[in-house]
């Protein structure tokens, strides 16, 4: 079960790497035409800090098979699902409600203004299948390290 939970770890990893890679190219904050991000920047490092962190400890619990470090990799992952949490309650409004994009904004006041379309925010750009990846395999792997860290089914 502890190399289920490592697969399942390193896949979130990717997944939310994507994500995050999405999220570099789109959030262009000297464009005047792009919404801001809703997700707060030390949120976004933070989780990905602790998931690089908290899959080392998982690999260090693998490799010296330590109980102390099956619980430290679990309560880090809680930590990281909270955060995860706190910014999928961020997204959920731009993905359901993407009013910016429909929101014409004038250049300049007149009669023959041009109209231009406000982007949305970067985190707008997700694929709804990443994120719902993202957060089954944060979920699973939850669920496994904390079997893992009781002794279910075998160090």
């Amino acid at each position: 079960m502890g190399f289920a939970a490592l697969i399942t770890w390193f896949a979130a990893v990717l997944a939310g790497l994507y994500m995050l890679t999405v999220w570099l190219i789109e959030n262009d904050v000297t464009a005047r035409r792009v919404a801001p991000s809703q997700l707060p920047v030390p949120v976004i490092f933070t989780h990905l800090t602790l998931a690089l962190t908290g899959l080392g400890l998982w690999v260090a619990y693998l490799i010296l098979d330590s109980e102390t470090l099956a619980w430290a990799s679990f309560g880090t992952l809680g930590v990281i699902i909270l955060l995860g949490l706190t910014m999928f309650a961020r997204w959920i409004p731009v993905y359901r409600e993407p009013v910016p994009a429909a929101r014409p904004a004038r250049a300049a006041p007149g009669p023959f203004a041009v109209e231009e379309l406000v982007a949305v925010p970067a985190e707008g750009n997700f694929p709804l299948v990443v994120v719902t990846a993202h957060g089954l395999l944060a979920g699973t792997t939850l669920v496994l390290v904390l079997l893992t860290a009781l002794g279910v089914g075998g160090s």
